[in-house]
């Protein structure tokens, strides 16, 4: 690999308000390379990046492409520049093709100024099947899976021939095989001399692909080592600042007293004879790959979705929920795979989600107790320790961390007996993530019956009593807290033997 810099971020600030998101940073790319941005949610990593993207004007700082120094002052600057970026959240158009998202704004046309549908489709099966991306181009990307939509966000961006391309969090809803063919398309970018920033909180993959790391810490530059001359332990204790010595927290407290039973229940097409229990104090853990239908059986669960046949009890008593405001009054409670879209209203403030989901108990009469309502707020504004300026702002305005534990506390402020935590980290810094553990085990450790969904195998691992694994729509597999471990999970997940 050359050692020409092709991208230098020199002294880069910016403050929103009386917040310092950036204080001085800066940030280097070689040319090739695979450059990881690391830090906790709220370092400043977003904001580095749309201030490299045009989205953001830094309050100081330059930028330099080539050791020459260029002004972004948009997105189009930014594309001018060979700079690509897949956010993290998706940003396509779901009511069009895959097709026309991909050419959206640059579109192939005839002599006669009309769209070239039949060479837009060619061109963008070519890149999509180059990318192993099995799909009908034709498809509007609305009727996609996640992970589907996902690799759609990589191939328009690689398509815009970028030299540096930015990828936030790629593999968040990607299975697997999904990951290992982006690892592939990373390897060839590299070699066609593409370089690539990218952020991820999990440490496994930075290992797999990156060739040096930058940490960040509270808008600050912490620094940058080469990934194969350190570990996972020296990459925390530079991010959080100090060493975290019990990442996964359990206690085992299983009870014999049930809390949940599912017998044989049937979603034609979507999943099958699904039967398992869930006791008090158990962390019971459903792993499986992406699309397996795991999420779809939780929401059916809780009253979110239908099922044709089977039974649900609920101690001890059968329930047949209508909605899942019929769940939360028998004490369920369910933190959703998108906490943008299924867990919070962002438009609104920290506290109106936090006691969104249980106003009955804030009420005196019929009117709404601001007193008990402010006493909720703080308490698990306290007990989570959400960090926000106020609980009257935004909740967008928060990290992702905190926005999940204030989608957590919405929940948990209902009193629940039964909790669904489905992809309870994702998208979450290792700092916020030891956090959330020590919140589950906590709820265990009080007698809560909790489900975690995950795909993540190290903390289905780490943090449940009993497994299931489910393969398309069935569970396949059952293990016990003795049987875990990453072999027997996939063994399950990808054979069902």
């Amino acid at each position: 690999m050359e050692e020409k810099v092709i991208l230098q971020m020199e002294g880069i600030s910016k403050k929103f308000g009386a917040t310092q998101a950036l204080d001085g940073i800066n940030f280097e790319l070689k040319l090739g390379e695979v450059h990881a941005l690391l830090g906790e949610n709220g370092a400043g990593k977003s904001t580095l990046i749309k201030v490299l993207g045009g989205i953001h004007q830094p309050d100081a700082g330059v930028i330099k492409i080539n050791g020459q120094a260029v002004n972004i002052n948009g997105i189009q600057d930014a594309q001018n520049a060979g700079i690509g970026i897949i956010h993290q959240e998706i940003v396509l158009v779901p009511y069009l093709t895959v097709t026309e998202n991909i050419f959206l704004g640059r579109e192939i046309l005839t002599p006669f100024h009309t769209r070239d549908l039949r060479q837009m489709n060619e061109r963008a099966l070519e890149m999509t099947e180059k990318l192993g991306l099995h799909i009908d181009v034709t498809t509007k990307v609305g009727n996609l899976s996640i992970a589907q939509q996902q690799m759609v966000e990589i191939v328009k961006a690689i398509s815009f021939n970028v030299r540096i391309l930015v990828m936030d969090e790629p593999t968040s809803s990607l299975s697997d095989e999904e990951v290992g063919k982006l690892f592939e398309t990373i390897h060839r970018l590299k070699q066609n001399n593409v370089s690539i920033i990218y952020i991820s909180h999990r440490m496994e993959e930075l290992f797999a692909v990156t060739d040096r790391v930058t940490v960040m810490r509270d808008g600050t530059y912490v620094g940058t080592v080469n990934t194969k001359e350190t570990n996972s332990d020296k990459l925390v204790s530079m991010m959080v600042g100090r060493s975290l010595t019990n990442y996964y927290t359990r206690d085992y407290n299983m009870t014999d007293k049930e809390v949940l039973r599912v017998e044989n229940i049937t979603k034609e097409g979507v999943f099958q004879d699904i039967s398992f229990s869930v006791h008090k104090g158990e962390i019971l853990g459903f792993s499986g790959l992406v699309g397996a239908g795991r999420s779809e059986i939780m929401q059916a669960i809780f009253g979110n979705d239908s099922f044709e046949s089977g039974k649900v009890f609920l101690s001890g008593e059968e329930v047949k929920f209508k909605s899942s405001k019929d769940a939360i009054h028998n004490g369920m409670a369910m933190v959703p795979e998108d906490r943008k879209k299924q867990g919070l209203t962002l438009l609104n403030s920290v506290g109106f989600n936090i006691t969104l989901a249980s106003l009955d108990s804030v009420m005196n009469g019929p009117l709404l107790s601001e007193t008990k309502r402010k006493h909720v707020i703080n308490d698990y504004v306290e007990g989570l320790n959400i960090k926000t300026a106020s609980t009257d702002i935004s909740v967008s305005s928060l990290s992702g961390g905190n926005q999940q534990k204030v989608v957590l506390a919405k929940w948990l402020a209902t009193k629940p007996k039964l909790l669904i935590l489905d992809e309870p980290t994702r998208g979450v810094d290792v700092g916020a993530k030891a956090e959330i553990y020590a919140i589950i085990n906590s709820l265990a450790a009080e007698g809560m019956a909790i489900i975690m969904v995950s795909s993540e195998l190290p903390e289905i691992i780490n943090m449940c009593d009993n497994v299931c694994v489910v393969k398309a729509g069935k569970i396949v597999g059952r293990l016990g807290r003795d049987e875990l471990d990453q072999e027997a999970i996939m063994r399950f997940a990808t054979g069902g033997e």
